[in-house]
């Protein structure tokens, strides 16, 4: 029976909910494998809540949604957020949150709810949420410094409130254990920051929930930096070519977002030097990847303009919202002197707003484009 459930969707249960959102006006938003109400709701009276004031359910049945699940719990207190985790097939995966304004009223849904039968064989459990906030990253280089790697996690997730490193025996080079600004945020970044030190660093990196969740007196704290993330519902296309510099560009400054000391730590070049003025790269044969410490747009921009190839053209248009929580951009990159067309796919990290976006994955374009001739050994 239970087997069966898992696999068949019960279409009388999500007609039951589409039919409750419309007589409710009640707004449901798709994030990250989960399905959120709230957060806050549109309408709230009282601060934001803080710790404890959360509760995990579980043992839901796989056909039980919002328009079950909400009413019950607001009907021990105003929901400010709830989250109903689910699967690809449109069935939840069995276990939910719930935030409360209060720690006390954490207390009596679980008092209440705990064991309450949503139907025939079937007791919830709830509990209070441990709502942890703290990751560790493990592999770092030994260089590592706290104020480094504080500024890089500011720059690649949300949420980063401070950190501390760690190194000593049974710790292959440095660890460092993160506090962010609630669960969350620690919970997006520990989906994305594999891929992002990857990307950004071409390192391996693990990332953990921290066992314990005592404070470190001896952590840095940090004024907060917070920005809304926007998946965008359309990015138009991009079409523009590379702007020519006013002036020589400064290949010995490294943009303020990511520290010269981590690219060293990590073994990237802190001042690239420019080849000779052709656009040949170096042998196609040699592994690895390459890693640039200054825009790629600009150093793309200058290694055509010293070849006398012209400048690369770019087309770049937002394709989609990935599961893993990075955006997706499809482009085409043409350079005249060039007969070769550059294709293919990139993803970023969400940003602020479209622009800042935008202008991340030219970036990733324009490296996109170096890696390839670079491998190719591609000559104009």
């Amino acid at each position: 029976m239970e087997n069966k459930q898992s696999q068949v969707l019960n279409l009388e249960r999500v007609q039951a909910l589409e039919i409750w959102l419309k007589a409710t006006n009640t707004t449901l938003t798709q994030v990250n494998g989960q399905r959120k109400y709230g957060g806050p709701p549109e309408v709230w009276e009282g601060p934001t809540p803080g710790p404890r004031c959360e509760v995990f359910i579980s043992q839901i049945p796989r056909d039980a949604y919002e328009d079950i699940l909400i009413p019950l719990f607001s009907s021990i207190g105003p929901l400010w957020e709830f989250r109903l985790m689910m699967n690809f097939s449109g069935q939840n995966r069995g276990f939910a949150y719930a935030k409360y304004g209060s720690a006390a009223v954490v207390a009596e849904a679980i008092r209440q709810l705990h064991g309450h039968m949503l139907e025939p064989g079937y007791r919830i459990s709830v509990r209070r949420s441990t709502e942890k906030r703290h990751l560790c990253i493990g592999g770092l280089p030994v260089s590592t410094r706290q104020e480094d790697i504080l500024q890089v996690l500011r720059v690649l997730v949300e949420g980063v409130e401070r950190v501390s490193l760690k190194a000593g025996p049974g710790i292959e080079g440095v660890s460092a254990t993160v506090a962010f600004s609630s669960h969350h945020a620690a919970s997006m970044a520990k989906k994305v920051l594999v891929e992002a030190f990857k990307k950004q660093f071409a390192m391996c990196v693990s990332v953990q929930w921290q066992p314990t969740e005592k404070p470190n007196p001896n952590e840095s704290r940090c004024p907060q930096k917070r920005a809304k993330s926007l998946l965008p519902s359309h990015l138009g296309p991009l079409h523009h070519s590379s702007p020519q510099p006013s002036g020589p560009p400064s290949f010995l400054t490294l943009p303020a977002s990511i520290p010269a000391g981590f690219c060293r730590a990590v073994g990237g070049p802190t001042a690239p030097q420019l080849p000779h003025p052709t656009c040949s790269f170096p042998d196609s044969s040699t592994q690895g990847h390459l890693v640039f410490a200054v825009s790629p747009v600009m150093l793309l921009s200058k290694l055509c303009e010293t070849a006398g190839v012209g400048q690369p053209f770019y087309e770049v248009q937002y394709s989609h919202a990935g599961p893993d929580g990075f955006l997706y951009f499809s482009y085409k990159v043409q350079i005249l002197g060039i007969t070769a067309t550059f294709k293919g796919l990139v993803m970023i990290l969400p940003g602020p707003n479209a622009s800042t976006m935008l202008e991340e994955a030219q970036k990733a374009v324009a490296q996109q484009v170096l890696q390839k001739m670079y491998n190719t050994g591609l000559t104009p």
